[in-house]
Order: structure tokens, then sequence, then C-alpha cells
């Protein structure tokens, strides 16, 4: 597996998004999830994103962490080289909704429950999960900072965040921003301008949903027929090349997909190994 900087931290170019498994749609049998984290693990992956809001009912906040704990503890080989990336400041009720909270006080006590769940002193990473409209962004960052500081984390990231706001929170962190979440793919690329930002500070930018939704050639549809074009040729599947579109982006590039298969994960993995030349890079750049 091919690696990529995170903050001075040397991590996998590809990561393992971890919300699959627990949201609604999740696997049915619990070992089936460890089984697609180990795999994931096999395969030289060695950053893992999930959060406290993972979690289908409203009496299971942190199903997600505590599914990756258990999974990194009963995990054959070394482990200490992984680095877990959990959020804060989302939440669900329970009835299918997402509210936020990005209080001082609530992700403060977020990230206190979410290193109990995950089993450590210091989270790896940790995430400001979505700016909450009835906070002032600069509180939520702060208290990110106060965590940062004091080391309940060792990283500090946000998520959905817009160009302007990646500047305030590096700002505010003392130019201490990890990462960037957002979404990205071939067939939504809105957060062009924070990637294109991110690289030009050196702070790693985690694309999610990275693979928009598309299970298979047909999912790309006529617009984005590059992709499978491309895919055939190289012997691949389009997921492989999103990927590896993405990688070729900009080295602070990291794509989490998220998986709930041992199959799937083992498969986007392997987009590591895909170099594009120029001229595909250039071409499905230009698709969409």
């Amino acid at each position: 597996m091919k690696q990529r900087q995170l903050a001075g931290q040397t991590v996998s170019a590809i990561g393992l998004g971890g919300m699959p498994m627990s949201i609604e749609g999740r696997p049915e049998d619990r070992s089936q999830s460890v089984a697609t984290i180990h795999a994931a693990l096999d395969a030289g992956i060695t950053l893992i994103d999930t959060a406290d809001a993972y979690h289908w009912h409203g009496d299971e906040v942190g199903h997600n962490e505590s599914l990756i704990a258990d999974a990194l503890k009963s995990y054959g080989g070394s482990t200490e080289h992984v680095l877990v990336a959990t959020k804060g400041g989302h939440e669900r009720p329970g009835d299918g909704s997402w509210t936020q909270d990005g209080s001082a006080k609530h992700l403060r006590e977020a990230a206190q429950a979410s290193a109990k769940r995950l089993g450590v002193e210091q989270i790896g990473l940790y995430q400001f999960h979505r700016p909450d409209p009835d906070v002032p962004f600069e509180e939520s960052i702060g208290a990110l900072k106060d965590l940062l500081d004091e080391g309940l984390i060792g990283l500090a990231g946000v998520s959905n965040t817009d160009v302007d706001q990646i500047r305030q929170a590096n700002d505010i962190l003392g130019g201490r921003l990890a990462s960037v979440q957002n979404q990205f793919s071939p067939s939504f690329r809105t957060s062009q301008g924070e990637l294109e930002l991110c690289a030009e500070l050196g702070i790693a930018f985690l694309p999610w949903s990275p693979l928009g939704g598309i299970t298979n050639a047909a999912g790309l549809g006529d617009k984005f027929a590059p992709f499978a074009e491309i895919a055939e040729q190289r012997g691949v599947s389009p997921q492989v090349v999103c990927l590896a579109w993405e990688l070729a982006l900009a080295d602070v590039v990291i794509p989490i997909p998220g998986s709930s298969r041992p199959k799937t994960i083992t498969d986007s993995a392997s987009a590591a190994d895909l170099e594009l030349t120029a001229e595909e890079v250039e071409r499905l750049s230009a698709a969409g």
C-alpha cells in the first residue's frame, strides 16, 4: 500500500470509512463488519474513519467506534500504526434524522466518550463533524483547540466546511489543522475549491463518499463513461479508477471509501497501485 502524509503522520493512501457498517442497511451479522475491517488491515489500510453519530438506533451512540475498537483488538497482527479518526458535533436521535450540536460543552463530552469507546487515552484524529448554524464556528473550533492543547486528541480536523471556514479553523488552531473531510467524487465536485486550498496549505483532504454511490460501470451513466472505459482498458473496476483519479488530483488527497464487505474494501485498496497517465487524469477530470 502506498503511503501519504497526514499532518506529519504516515498513513495509507486509501482509508476505510466505517459508516456503512453501523447505520441503516448495515450487515445483520456483526462478524461481517469485523471481517471487513480485518480485510482493510490486511490490504495495508492504516487510516480508519468513524464518528460517534454512526449508529442506527437512538440508544447505541458510538456503535461504529465500538465496532472498530473490537475489530482492532481481535486482529491477528499489529495495529499500532493504525490512525483511527473519529468525529463529533453531529447527532442521531434515532428517528432517522441528523441533528447538530457544535457547542464547546458537547464537543468536550463527545470527545471524552469517543476516547472511552475507542479504548484510548488520546484520539488519533478528532474532527468537527459539521458546522452548527446555532453555534459560532469559532466556539466549536476553539473547543478542538482546547482538546488538542490538553492532549485528549492528537490531531484536529474539520468536516463539511467551506474555504473560508477552513482558513478560519486553521488560524484558530495556530496552523495545526490536520485534515478536511468533505464530500467529493466524480459526480460531486462542489468541494474542488476546498481540495485545492488543502493542497496549497498542505492539509490532508479526505473525500467522503468518494465513489459517489457508484456500484457498477452502468451506475456511472453516459456522463461519466470515461471512468467505465478506462476501467475496462485497465482491467479494474470503475471504483478503482475513481479512487485512482482522486489520488492523482493532489498529494494531500486520501479517499475514505465506506464499505461493509471485505471484497469491496480490498478492491478499493488496490486503487493505490493504479497509476493513471496524465492524459487519463485530464480525460476523467473533464467528465461530468
